[in-house]
């Protein structure tokens, strides 16, 4: 089973955990309905898309109300401290959180204690927590895009706020980005890179470049990263192979992205639509 942990922007939102539907453009858990725009709920619409093509199980997901002061965060750094020993995910994936080393720490050494380790997969503030804490190869998959990746690439820098402007410069390619993230021990095992151009690495070097189809009207579009992170988060939670699932993950985003036929007026729903379309032209090879 796949569990999801992440943050919704409001301040009263509960801490709550439960299995997730998608109903239209909204996520369901208990009885709170949350739209699908982007962040945390378009990462689990797009899961939640990709696990009913897969017919897996629903994800099971954390989530509390957040916008930015980290109180919410905290109370659900506590929550997976406490509880996440008790849980038995095939997969777990950690999306838009406020880092606190601290609290990370304790809950890193609450799932090594686990009996069966879940892959582990963190996008955005988890990713960065655990370089942070230098812990990032704790981790089984980092999904950063270029500028994330410029961050983990800077050995010096203790926050993405002081990443160095030579580290940011154009010049420096995504290639070269990830190879200096791995020098310095600060990325997953493997990297799934989003961008004009989607990478697949490990420490080994880049695997997979993924760059068609191109649909330019998507760069505008928020939220297309998150159903990044959902895709390849739920095709890990089937059984697919990491290198595997970030590459076809990655081919399914942009044909979702292509069969929506974008125009500024898109919403990030217009894209999770596509998702089964996408899905059974990538894995059945069409």
């Amino acid at each position: 089973m796949l569990g999801i942990v992440g943050t919704i922007p409001e301040e009263n939102f509960p801490l709550i955990s439960g299995p997730v539907s998608l109903e239209d453009d909204y996520i369901v858990i208990g009885n709170n309905h949350i739209n699908v725009n982007r962040g945390t709920p378009a990462m689990i619409a797009a899961a939640v898309a990709t696990l009913k093509y897969m017919d897996k199980p629903t994800p099971f997901c954390y989530l509390v109300g957040d916008i930015g002061n980290g109180k919410g965060c905290k109370l659900l750094y506590k929550e997976l401290e406490e509880n996440i020993i008790n849980t038995s995910f095939d997969t777990l994936a950690f999306h838009y959180f406020q880092p606190e080393v601290t609290l990370f720490k304790k809950v890193i050494a609450e799932i090594s204690k686990m009996p069966k380790r879940p892959t582990l997969i963190a996008d955005a503030g988890f990713m960065y927590v655990a370089k942070m804490g230098g812990d990032a190869r704790f981790f089984d998959l980092f999904t950063p895009d270029a500028g994330e990746l410029a961050y983990l690439a800077d050995e010096k820098a203790p926050h993405p706020f002081y990443t160095r402007g030579f580290i940011l410069h154009e010049d420096n390619q995504v290639p070269d980005l990830i190879k200096r993230a791995y020098q310095h021990n600060n990325a997953a095992s493997h990297l799934l890179v989003k961008g004009s151009k989607d990478y697949v690495a490990d420490k080994d070097g880049i695997i997979e470049i993924i760059e068609n189809p191109i649909v330019e009207t998507l760069e505008p579009i928020g939220g297309t990263g998150d159903t990044l992170t959902g895709i390849v988060s739920a095709l890990v939670a089937s059984g697919l192979d990491i290198k595997t699932a970030s590459a076809k993950a990655a081919m399914v985003n942009r044909l979702a992205g292509f069969y929506a036929k974008p125009t500024p007026a898109t919403q990030i729903y217009d894209i999770i639509k596509q998702i089964p379309r996408a899905l059974n032209e990538v894995l059945k090879n069409k």
